[in-house]
């Protein structure tokens, strides 16, 4: 199945009888070659036609979605960029500079929810990686929704930005608090300089007086050597009013591998959330979604 059909059939389960025809009349005028003024303009007013709903894509859409694009995650969409994303997929020359050139006409007259579906939809376009700048620009903004939308549920930042890039990516996470859990492929491009960046991080938190992001310890996996384990061990003491962080740093040990320190902490904790992040990592949960369980 495409992406194209796929959104078209969550689109015809969702909207109302006259939005459906105005998206189908839309997407055919589209596929028929219309200018790139009409283009920006349908694309535009799709939003009179849907709504700014959430899309909610059920359980099995979602899995569907994955098969279709490893990495590919819907379930914080709108039906609105659904739509709007739909409508870019029409275009039946997306491959070539004709397509490249339409999308951007979009974004230069692009509104923030207009940005959002352009950039959720530039992994599902041929010849993704000529669009990583434009996704890059989306992960320097200072709009957390545009942020999220190039970064959190899509495999473009993992599979096309540089290491610079991507170190700049995680941590803008932490600085903005978007969830980092969300930034897929994350585990598998874990580093020395992004585990240093980290702990960097922590530091100056901790110097301002100021509590760690309990996602940062996603960012060291077994990079983080004796200053990462030392840094775990200071989050982790008892005297820590973060529980948050607490579980967090128990992840991070059973990440770095230090299956000892997880048996002492078994022997002398008491407080149950801790437990709770304890019997997860001791039954093998400590990928970057194991983190979702300490988000609020």
């Amino acid at each position: 199945m495409t992406p194209s059909l796929f959104l078209s059939q969550l689109l015809a389960a969702r909207l109302t009888p006259s939005a459906l025809h105005w998206m189908q009349a839309a997407a055919g005028e589209i596929a028929d070659g219309a200018p790139d003024t009409r283009f920006c303009a349908l694309f535009s007013l799709a939003a009179r036609q849907t709504k700014r709903e959430p899309l909610a894509p059920s359980a099995a859409e979602v899995e569907t979605a994955g098969r279709i694009l490893a990495g590919w995650n819907p379930e914080r969409w709108s039906v609105l960029e659904a739509a709007r994303v739909s409508l870019i997929l029409a275009r039946n020359d997306l491959a070539g500079d004709g397509g490249a050139l339409a999308l951007s006409e979009a974004f230069r007259y692009a509104d923030e929810g207009e940005l959002c579906a352009l950039l959720r939809a530039l992994a599902l376009l041929p010849g993704a990686e000529r669009f990583t700048w434009r996704a890059g620009e989306g992960c320097r903004s200072n709009l957390r929704s545009v942020f999220e939308a190039a970064a959190l549920d899509t495999p473009f930042a993992a599979l096309h930005f540089d290491e610079p890039a991507w170190n700049q990516c995680v941590i803008k996470c932490l600085f903005v608090g978007a969830p980092l859990w969300r930034l897929w492929g994350l585990d598998t491009r874990l580093s020395p300089e992004l585990a240093r960046m980290a702990l960097d991080l922590a530091d100056e938190k901790r110097s301002a007086g100021r509590a760690v992001p309990h996602e940062l310890w996603l960012c060291l996996g077994r990079h983080g050597a004796a200053r990462g384990l030392d840094a775990l061990e200071r989050e982790l003491a008892p005297t820590n009013p973060n529980t948050a962080g607490r579980c967090a740093a128990v992840l991070g040990f059973a990440r770095a591998g230090d299956t000892g320190r997880l048996a002492r902490l078994a022997a002398s904790e008491s407080v149950a959330a801790v437990l709770a992040a304890l019997a997860r990592a001791r039954a093998g949960e400590t990928d970057s979604r194991s983190f979702r369980h300490l988000w609020h």
